[in-house]
């Protein structure tokens, strides 16, 4: 007997449909809405939906030709890039949104009324509204000042949006320490492996603890996966990517293994600093030195990461170069989280 067919999976976080008849006004609410959230510092995709055929590109023209020839086709200029798929080769609205939510803070559809996603219905048109639509967050009248109406809606509905992606905990556990002379992760503090209480102080904050890394050290769970770090890379941030690649989309707390005194508290104070249109959160403690872990990253952070990968060196610091990535200082009390173990010396100081 053959299986019945799943419903697609939806990723989770800021998608939103605007729906109604044709002639409702969805497009000119569009063009009130989207440089509102600009404005706002917000990256915005639109995913419009249109049932009849529509010419994108000029009969004739090079790039039509090799189009029709077979090929889908990416068309790119100082100003804009632009991309042309074949029909049997589109992506599903699932996969596409999901791409999407890799690098914008919020994507809108205009359309799919029968589509299992977070919706407003717009009214106008010849016919009334349907009863059966799912996921809806309210109707916006005719004859009302829509824009700021949905902005004022949105500013109330994004920030719980935003924090629906998963949110992973990575531990960072390389190799050998030259300094220490042996690796940080397996040495104790009042009984403790550092590996340990790295591991405890993320659980009660995130869904899965995952080991980055090479290290031999084993996690006190044995169903915890280890991931190698991703082999172009070098340093914490090899880590960083193999992470974001292993779970797209998730949001990840990154932290070092030889940060021994790391308690759940700064987890939970590090995750409370989350909030639309921020894509990293690196503490800083003195001086404007910055922390890169230990710290919070957004799934949209993959995508940075490669294209500074592919602009110059890949360093920490220049993660804060992206208006996307901000700093913030903690609180006193837990100043304390980011003081890591170097030497034989600093284990026995501290």
């Amino acid at each position: 007997m053959a299986r019945p067919a799943q419903p697609p999976r939806y990723p989770p976080g800021p998608v939103l449909a605007l729906c109604g008849w044709s002639g409702s006004g969805k497009t000119t609410l569009l063009e009130k809405l989207i440089p509102r959230l600009k404005a706002r510092g917000l990256t915005v995709a639109l995913v419009k939906n249109d049932a009849h055929h529509f010419v994108v590109d000029q009969p004739g023209k090079d790039s039509d030709r090799l189009f029709n020839a077979g090929a889908n086709i990416v068309l790119g200029s100082r100003s804009q890039m632009f991309s042309r798929r074949h029909a049997d080769e589109q992506r599903p609205l699932p996969v596409l949104l999901a791409d999407l939510l890799l690098d914008h803070d919020l994507v809108l559809v205009e359309g799919h009324k029968s589509t299992p996603l977070p919706k407003f219905w717009l009214e106008g048109g010849d016919r009334p509204q349907p009863d059966n639509l799912s996921e809806l967050l309210g109707v916006l009248p005719w004859d009302a000042d829509r824009a700021s109406l949905l902005m004022a809606r949105l500013e109330a509905w994004l920030p719980t949006a935003w924090l629906r992606a998963p949110v992973y905990g990575g531990v960072l556990v390389g190799g050998k320490s030259h300094r220490m002379g042996r690796e940080k992760a397996g040495m104790h503090l009042a009984g403790k492996s550092f590996l340990a209480r790295a591991e405890d102080a993320l659980a009660p904050h995130v869904e899965r603890v995952v080991l980055l890394g090479e290290g031999s050290q084993e996690a006190t769970q044995p169903e915890t996966l280890r991931l190698p770090d991703a082999p172009e890379l070098a340093g914490p941030l090899a880590g960083l990517a193999s992470a974001l690649r292993w779970a797209p989309g998730a949001s990840w707390v990154i932290t070092a293994c030889d940060l021994p005194l790391i308690t759940p508290s700064v987890i939970r104070w590090l995750l409370d600093q989350r909030r639309p249109g921020v894509w990293g959160i690196l503490p800083s403690l003195s001086e404007g030195k910055l922390e890169p872990l230990l710290a919070l990253y957004e799934g949209q952070t993959a995508g940075l990461l490669a294209k500074l990968a592919a602009t110059g060196p890949l360093a920490p610091h220049r993660l804060i170069e992206h208006e996307k990535v901000i700093t913030v200082t903690p609180p006193a009390e837990l100043a304390a989280c980011w003081h890591n173990v170097n030497t034989p010396a600093d284990l026995d100081e501290l």
